[in-house]
């Protein structure tokens, strides 16, 4: 390893916590896993430490390491020391840690949904932890919690002590799994990816919450995450890790400003920005390769990018494809009733100068005319309708051949509904959705089956979307029987091997099951599925969300390429802006069930105009340096 086993930063003053030379390894027979590999940092009191990597790199082993929450069996720590208050923890014995655990060290872990427990009020179980390492009673602890949901922002806190956590937001879960956390005032936070898959304005608000609460309180934190935007954020210094080895170890500035490890590199590379003209984005193996060693060690080659990956990368594949100029014309100077602000500015100094202009007269592919999507809200002993949840309240756009219609917006503002709507998954209360001319609003039965195999969808979390007992050439091949396609069973495992391939997988992963394969793999069994009825049109609802960058990169490409290949339209939803700016030629902002500004993708975050548009590009992860001012941990 080039970079320096402890951080050059490092003063004098004693560690609050110190892992030297970690080793924590998974035996599976006569198989080893080496998670974490040799890893050796330090946090000293007051300082956040951001530890960075993909998937399977060793942050989330770690933070379990330092927690002793291994598995009791196939896990173990096979070397090393972690140091905390002058203790090993490595030789602590249970009972002393079940102690130190959630009260001096404690852990926000990566999805609180599944961390809460469904049949325990969110306030009891922050009471519980009290009452575990306290001496207090149970009124005490309930009003401490009480005090913990007022100091982390949760609305109506006294009210909210008594929810379930499925009657909470993802954010507001977030913060009672953030009270839980911080109940026994402990000194060090390690937050397992706590911001991962949030809006960018849920986002936002956690991290200004933690790092509030760790300047007024001077605890340290171990923030870990695969988003290097957000630890530009939070982090004092920052750990790389890949595959179990520390690779870079350095401040935040200094690592933003000139990182040394081509894998840091290429993180940093993999990232949309909302200020790039690239129509692809680099990956890691564009700046690394890694060989095994003799020795069956890892040997990673820094790459440099070839003119002609770079000539791809800048400028393969078509620039904007925008509406008709009369079209946009309008919507620059449409300032409707219903609050919508157009972005249609059709000077060449507002687009790049490689827009194209979808011809005069075209009709568009899909056309949402007033789209509504209502729910009643009843009350009383006879449930009684006494008003609605406008989920979807009105809204209108088109989409032409070829296009991506970027849908944006914060959770619960009706894109993900009117992706369903417009697809006939969910009932429709009102308003059209013309296909090809087709109303689909007005078909049923078999009639809107037939018709649904020209529009697909690619749902946001790909393992729950497919089914585990079927294999992938099962998946496949379905969906091309029920619509006939293919002219018997030998073409249609040929087609689904075809589609593997074009894809980006082996077509000798026909038999695997879903759960063979990692997050971003299943992510393309999804779109292969989605392509194998051969439709027109895509509906991609948070479909990278969740991933890491690397794997989002090749994801956001892949369907860059399928596009331009078989000539798809595209509706691209997300709460992440500079995805969408990325991928998107004409944008929706949602808010509420209404759309409040629409135009060409680069005119509005150019020059938004609507405050809640404004509102989400200030959230965007990566520009405001919540530690500027804390020059002591910032040499």
């Amino acid at each position: 390893m080039s970079q320096t086993a402890i951080s050059q930063t490092a003063t004098s003053q004693a560690a609050l916590l110190e892992i030297c030379g970690l080793k924590t390894y998974f035996h599976s027979g006569t198989e080893t896993v080496k998670a974490v590999d040799d890893l050796t940092i330090r946090i000293q009191p007051g300082q956040t430490l951001g530890l960075v990597g993909e998937s399977g790199s060793g942050k989330s082993v770690t933070s379990l390491s330092i927690m002793r929450l291994l598995p009791d069996v196939g896990a173990a720590i096979d070397g090393g020391k972690i140091v905390f208050l002058g203790r090993d923890l490595v030789q602590l014995p249970r009972a002393e840690m079940r102690h130190l655990r959630g009260k001096d060290l404690s852990m926000i872990f990566q999805e609180p949904g599944t961390s809460l427990n469904p049949v325990y009020r969110v306030g009891s179980q922050v009471a519980e932890t009290i009452l575990l390492h306290e001496k207090v009673t149970k009124k005490t602890a309930m009003e401490r919690s009480l005090q913990l949901f007022e100091e982390v922002g949760i609305p109506d806190p006294r009210r909210s002590l008594e929810k379930y956590p499925h009657e909470m937001s993802g954010g507001q879960k977030q913060r009672v799994m953030i009270a839980m956390a911080l109940a026994c005032n402990p000194k060090l936070l390690i937050a397992d990816e706590p911001t991962t898959a949030l809006d960018v304005t849920i986002q936002a608000q956690i991290l200004d919450l933690i790092c509030k609460l760790r300047d007024e309180r001077g605890m340290s934190i171990l923030f870990i995450t695969h988003d290097l935007g957000v630890i530009a954020e939070i982090a004092d210094e920052v750990a790389v890790m890949y595959r179990g080895k520390l690779v870079e170890y350095d401040t935040a500035a200094k690592i933003f400003a000139n990182p040394q490890h081509p894998y840091t590199k290429g993180l940093l590379a993999c990232r949309p920005q909302l200020a790039t003209t690239r129509r692809r984005l680099p990956v890691v193996s564009d700046f690394m390769e890694t060989t095994t060693s003799a020795e069956g060690g890892l040997v990673i080659t820094e790459k440099r990018l070839s003119a002609e990956r770079l000539a791809q990368i800048e400028g393969r594949g078509r620039g904007r494809l925008l509406h008709p100029v009369s079209e946009l014309a309008r919507l620059a100077s449409t300032k409707s009733s219903t609050g919508v602000s157009g972005s249609g500015d059709t000077s060449l100094g507002a687009l790049p100068v490689d827009s194209a202009h979808v011809a005069e007269g075209t009709v568009p592919l899909l056309r949402v005319e007033n789209l509504q999507v209502y729910y009643p809200i009843k009350q009383g002993l006879l449930r009684r309708v006494v008003d609605y949840h406008k989920a979807v309240d009105g809204i209108s756009f088109d989409v032409y051949q070829g296009q991506t219609l970027g849908l944006v917006g914060e959770s619960g503002c009706g894109k993900t509904t009117t992706g369903r709507a417009i697809l006939r998954l969910i009932p429709v209360t009102g308003g059209t959705v013309l296909f090809d001319r087709v109303n689909w609003t007005s078909l049923s039965g078999a009639e809107l089956r037939r018709q649904r195999r020209r529009m697909q969808i690619v749902f946001q979390d790909p393992y729950s979307s497919l089914n585990p007992r079927m294999t992938v050439e099962a998946m496949l091949t379905e969906a091309m029987s029920v619509h006939r396609i293919g002219s018997g069973g030998q073409d249609r495992r040929n087609r689904a091997a075809a589609l593997l391939e074009e894809v980006g997988l082996p077509s000798e992963h026909l038999q695997r099951y879903p759960h063979e394969f990692s997050g971003g793999q299943r992510q393309r069994l999804c779109i292969a599925r989605s392509l194998a009825v051969e439709p027109d049109f895509l509906i991609c609802d948070e479909s990278v969300s969740a991933l890491d960058v690397s794997v989002q990169a090749q994801v956001l490409n892949l369907l860059k390429d399928l596009q331009e290949r078989r000539g798809l339209t595209y509706i691209f939803i997300s709460h992440d802006l500079s995805v969408v700016k990325f991928m998107s030629d004409m944008m929706a902002v949602m808010s509420a069930g209404k759309i409040v500004e629409y135009g060409p993708s680069d005119a509005i975050y150019g020059n938004p105009q609507h405050e809640y548009t404004r509102k989400l590009i200030a959230a965007i992860p990566g520009g405001r340096g919540r530690n500027r001012d804390r020059p002591a941990l910032n040499k």
